[in-house]
């Protein structure tokens, strides 16, 4: 795609990267056959293709509108495009220019500022936790729309001694995931203390960031991935641990783009990317020992796994973790459209819940025509969104097999 950017944006770090990502679309296309938006709205510019020649256009000069900011609003960053695309266009960090560069020319309504502030700061907010826990108490009087964003509370139950591992790993404590499903980080630490690596929080690490980025703040992003980068430095420079496992993988790819991020900042720029060759998904880090665990695990479930779209096209994770799935014994059940969005995207269904419904509807009528007995995942978003509209329990992966061998375990 030929490019002749605005004055303004030629020369610059944010207007060279797009200008590099733009000259490699060819406009075929292949992107809109994979699109979730595109799928369901049927507007070329709510696909990625459309999308593209919305920021060309700003980048080339011409003025950005509220309707060019809610196209690119309507994004998923599901990155399903990147894993079709045949020209390796990186779109995911192209739209993330785009919606800078438009939220920086165009204000929003009062109404969509405070709801896009409100949620950003109630996620992040140390209250998050107590409000969540009185939610999950009152869960049975909250009208229907509010109650399936409650999940049900579970027992996290008790926590292993892991100090005496010689392996040794850290994990993230995230910004909701300990508040609204605890039994997430119990589990890992459990199933990772049963192969002898030993898991810990670092203090100081909190929320990746992806909360503020996709929700108007990069600049406030930024800053918490450099807290996480000063958390963790101490541990990672002494060769205290061999990883950073991350259990949701919404985080795990917000973290593995750090060294992207931060590639300007001369004071964290080796700092994240040493950080960034260290950061596993869970699935990773189990799957080498797959043969110890299988022979501790009753017989198969019968399940469906919902590949996350950060799992899946963001970290290109899908066959190793559902081989992983297959050989701890579960009866993986194919359906159709596995590849696309359910819909969860963070913050998305409660910024575009029509779009994201119809989505979690597709997706849970795919899965429901396999009959699983359970759904698995690996995101805290898509576990929760899927599970508001089915009665099919959806679980992460990590808790039913430490489920499997707690029961192994006392007989």
């Amino acid at each position: 795609m030929q490019t002749n950017l605005a004055s303004w944006a030629s020369g610059t770090d944010l207007g060279n990267e797009a200008d590099a990502i733009l000259r490699r679309c060819v406009h075929c296309g292949f992107c809109t056959a994979t699109c979730p938006t595109y799928q369901v709205l049927g507007d070329e510019l709510d696909s990625p293709r459309g999308r593209i020649y919305l920021i060309k256009q700003v980048l080339e000069g011409k003025e950005p509108t509220q309707s060019t900011q809610q196209h690119l609003d309507r994004c998923l960053t599901c990155r399903n495009c990147e894993t079709t695309c045949p020209s390796g266009v990186e779109y995911g960090h192209l739209v993330d220019i785009g919606r800078k560069i438009v939220d920086e020319r165009v204000e929003r309504s009062w109404g969509d500022r405070t709801r896009r502030t409100l949620l950003r700061k109630a996620m992040l907010s140390p209250m998050f936790a107590p409000a969540m826990r009185l939610g999950q108490s009152l869960r049975g009087l909250l009208p229907q729309a509010l109650r399936r964003k409650v999940p049900e509370r579970r027992d996290a139950g008790p926590l292993p001694q892991v100090g005496q591992h010689a392996r040794q790993v850290l994990m993230l404590a995230g910004c909701v995931q300990p508040a609204m499903m605890p039994t997430i980080d119990a589990a890992t630490i459990r199933v990772l203390d049963a192969v002898g690596i030993g898991a810990r929080f670092a203090p100081g690490a909190g929320c990746c960031g992806a909360v503020s980025f996709h929700l108007d703040a990069q600049d406030e992003a930024v800053a918490q991935m450099r807290a996480n980068v000063d958390a963790w430095w101490p541990l990672v420079q002494d060769g205290k641990v061999e990883a950073i496992v991350m259990n949701a993988s919404g985080c795990g790819a917000m973290v593995k783009e750090y060294a992207h991020h931060l590639r300007h900042d001369a004071a964290y720029a080796q700092k994240a990317a040493d950080i960034v060759a260290l950061v596993k998904d869970v699935a990773e880090i189990v799957a080498p020992h797959a043969g110890l665990l299988r022979a501790r695990l009753p017989a198969g479930m019968r399940a469906a796994f919902h590949p996350p779209c950060t799992l899946q096209h963001w970290q290109g994770l899908q066959p190793l973790s559902e081989q992983l799935l297959a050989d701890l014994g579960f009866e993986l059940q194919p359906f159709a459209d596995k590849h696309l969005c359910c819909g969860s995207a963070g913050a998305y269904s409660v910024l575009n819940p029509d779009i994201a419904l119809e989505l979690r509807d597709r997706k849970l009528g795919a899965i429901a025509a396999a009959s699983p007995d359970v759904i698995l995942s690996a995101n805290i978003g898509c576990i929760g969104h899927l599970q508001s509209g089915t009665d099919t329990p959806v679980r992460h992966w990590v808790e039913v097999v430490d489920e499997q061998l707690r029961r192994a375990a006392q007989g």
